[in-house]
């Protein structure tokens, strides 16, 4: 069977989720976490995809954003999930999958919603990280 299509619609925000193989670690050391950050931020902008909130677990992460293009968070994630697998598969010499299957994703209409998310997003304990403010919710 088949997987199911993800809703896309451009300009609605969406709240992402990836979390790590048998919820395994995901980041060992600050340089993960830091190379990361910086695909996510290349790739956000290559696609056109503004980040709202993100914080990185250890085991996995929440991401909040608004895509120009529907498409453009699938095309990040993909891009992102590949990207950082190689490099911690190289660095910590390392075979295998490191994500439990494909990423979540919410659509994140109602206003009160995206609140809700970024606090959720905000309050996380580890590597919690706001990068604008969620007045700019529009």
């Amino acid at each position: 069977m088949s997987r199911r299509s993800r809703l896309k619609l451009d300009g609605i925000p969406i709240h992402l989720i990836q979390r790590g193989n048998n919820r395994n670690a995901c980041f060992y050391a600050d340089e993960d976490y830091q190379f990361y950050l910086e695909s996510l931020d290349g790739y956000c902008h290559d696609e056109k995809v503004k980040v709202h909130a993100y914080v990185l677990m250890t085991n996995h992460v929440h991401i909040l954003v608004t895509p120009t293009d529907g498409n453009g968070p699938s095309r990040v994630m993909k891009r992102l999930g590949q990207r950082y697998v190689q490099y911690i598969n190289r660095t910590y010499r390392r075979t295998g999958s490191l994500w439990e299957g494909r990423f979540r994703s919410s659509l994140v209409g109602e206003e009160n919603y995206f609140l809700a998310c970024h606090r959720y997003i905000e309050l996380n304990p580890v590597r919690a990280n706001m990068v604008s403010h969620p007045a700019e919710y529009q």
